[in-house]
């Protein structure tokens, strides 16, 4: 019996221990709560960018799929940006989408980099890739993160060795109106 209860004992811990969520895990599954809403965010470092200035940003987490998650960012009425989400073997890769306004692609575009590891369910990091590297290769150095908590959703990018930084912060506890598609989606 003593047997029996050890075992019992045994199997119930490293059950629950199996399903324990990984951080990566968790942070997707944060950010797919999000799906389908869209917030208005503001530059708070890197602002001095004429392209971004006096012009609202829009962030609309639009497709999420079980291994994908699209977010368009728009500034002003230039919808060209897309930031797109990739999970796989836990780890998150983040690409950026660039098109001109017939859908077409840009020259420069997906450009990224994934998660060395799980990293926090509020944060993952992003280093620059072989083909970030390889397409711009001043962005070698680049590093990419999003934080993710109840409140704010962050999108930042450090350059390392320059004095390179822009974060834009969204805020998540108000709802906007959803933007029409981004260039090159279909409503």
């Amino acid at each position: 019996m003593k047997k029996l209860y050890f075992f019992l004992l045994f199997s119930m811990s490293t059950m629950g221990y199996a399903q324990e969520k990984s951080a990566a895990r968790q942070f997707w599954e944060n950010l797919k709560n999000h799906c389908g809403k869209s917030y208005e965010g503001n530059i708070s470092a890197g602002a001095g960018n004429d392209d971004f200035s006096n012009k609202k940003l829009t962030m609309h987490v639009r497709s999420c799929a079980d291994s994908t998650i699209k977010i368009p960012f728009f500034v002003g009425e230039n919808k060209s940006r897309t930031w797109i989400l990739t999970f796989a073997n836990d780890r998150i890769s983040l690409k950026h989408d660039h098109r001109h306004e017939d859908g077409s692609g840009d020259k420069v575009t997906q450009y990224g980099g994934t998660s060395t590891n799980a990293g926090l369910p509020e944060i993952q990091f992003f280093p620059a890739d072989q083909q970030t590297a390889s397409l711009l290769p001043n962005a070698a150095t680049n590093v990419w993160w999003i934080t993710l908590d109840k409140d704010v959703f962050s999108y930042n990018l450090r350059r390392i060795g320059s004095d390179r930084l822009f974060t834009v912060k969204f805020d998540l506890s108000k709802t906007i109106d959803t933007p029409s598609a981004p260039w090159g989606w279909k409503d």
